[in-house]
């Protein structure tokens, strides 16, 4: 039996995949549409394997891998989203995810990626493996995330989400000065003059969605 826990920002969804993951022999810890929340969840529940959507309303996926990586947390990734971008792909891969799977697929397909994900081994279905090599044969003008350090990628994704400067500084243990500097450097990597423009360029490169563009009411807080 595998403990999971489960992040997907819509209840229809998660109760969905409690009942198949119970129903398959798994036993589902806790479930949450919120990063902040789930990070809470994650350090105290310690589950085996999170199940995670990238699109979680006005916040990504992604934001909260790469808090789980920055802790070093035990928990094995599964994502499983409707997102089939390949810079997505590589970069969920990149933060650590053992599976990725697209909503959509067979259940067959999540019960593989969960099993591979114990065993301590990469799973892609067919079009998500083709996704991944896409976005490893894009030359670097073609995905300007390339050019960002691990970083800098997490602070870009804190920033489209609207946090301040003293925010993101708390949550990584850096100082308000320090969150500028890399704030500075990333918007000279892409190009952009001003947060709103790094906005449309997160929305172009699918990091948001257009419609998810909302001011974020919470952060990560210390654990």
């Amino acid at each position: 039996m595998t403990t999971v826990y489960l992040v997907d920002d819509h209840q229809i969804m998660r109760e969905g995949l409690r009942a198949l993951l119970v129903a398959r022999g798994h036993s589902v810890v806790g479930e949450s549409a919120d990063p902040t929340v789930a990070l809470a969840d994650l350090v105290r529940l310690r589950p085996e394997v999170l199940l995670l959507d990238l699109n979680l309303g006005g916040r990504s996926g992604l934001e909260l891998q790469a808090e789980l990586q920055r802790r070093l947390l035990p928990v094995r990734t599964v994502v499983l989203t409707m997102s089939a971008q390949p810079h997505q792909v590589a970069e969920a891969l990149r933060l650590g995810a053992y599976a990725y799977v697209l909503k959509g697929s067979p259940a067959s397909d999540l019960m593989a990626a969960i099993q591979a994900a114990m065993f301590g081994k990469k799973f892609l279905g067919a079009d998500v493996a083709d996704l991944a090599l896409e976005a490893l044969t894009q030359p670097p003008e073609a995905n300007p995330l390339s050019l960002l350090s691990p970083r800098e990628r997490q602070i870009i994704l804190m920033v489209v989400d609207g946090h301040a400067s003293s925010a993101i500084g708390t949550t990584l243990h850096l100082s308000p000065k320090t969150v500028a500097t890399y704030r500075s450097r990333l918007m000279k990597k892409l190009a952009v003059n001003d947060v709103p423009s790094l906005v449309r360029f997160a929305v172009r490169h699918k990091l948001i969605d257009a419609e998810d563009q909302l001011p974020a009411s919470s952060c990560f807080y210390e654990i």
